[in-house]
């Protein structure tokens, strides 16, 4: 990790200590991203030797994408829109079934700048994690209109950390 890398140097350490938490536990993972368009995969595949934890990543952007590959029910996403908790929920369930992971992280939100409305406001960000299993724990974050790589850059932080709460077995709030 000492050469300089594509994302800030507090979040490769944050996905370097997942990695290693993850490996010691024999644990693989799979990532299904909406709003950080694949930067949690792209993280975690930037540090050498994840290849023995990270599974595969889904880039799920359109309502389409996360139907068709992680099975979320297009009658969900019609009611509930693809931001939401019931979504990310899903997202993160349905990864797991289309992998061979055993925890599972997803990501969805607007980070904008346009899209938002007062009840899903431009830097809500819904984060889930399930383990194989095990339960699947969800967060809601309202970043705010702190500008579009901000608002993607939380979202991957925050995705780490709910990660690393479902893989030491954390039990759900």
């Amino acid at each position: 990790m000492g050469e300089p890398g594509l994302f800030p140097p507090q979040l490769r350490r944050e996905a370097a200590a997942l990695l290693d938490d993850l490996r010691g536990r024999g644990l693989k993972l799979a990532t299904a991203e909406s709003c950080t368009g694949g930067l949690v995969a792209g993280l975690l595949t930037e540090i050498a030797d994840s290849s023995d934890v990270v599974d595969r990543g889904f880039v799920t952007y359109s309502n389409a994408a996360k139907a068709e590959l992680l099975g979320v029910p297009e009658a969900m996403l019609a009611e509930h829109g693809g931001a939401s908790e019931a979504v990310a929920r899903a997202m993160a369930q349905g990864a797991l079934v289309n992998s061979h992971a055993d925890i599972a992280v997803a990501v969805t939100g607007l980070a904008g700048p346009g899209g938002g409305s007062a009840a899903k406001p431009v830097g809500l960000v819904h984060v889930a994690a399930a383990r194989r299993g095990g339960p699947t724990l969800h967060r809601e974050y309202r970043f705010g209109d702190i500008g579009r790589s901000a608002v993607r850059l939380a979202g991957v932080e925050t995705a780490l950390q709910l990660a690393a709460r479902v893989a030491a077995g954390a039990p759900a709030p």
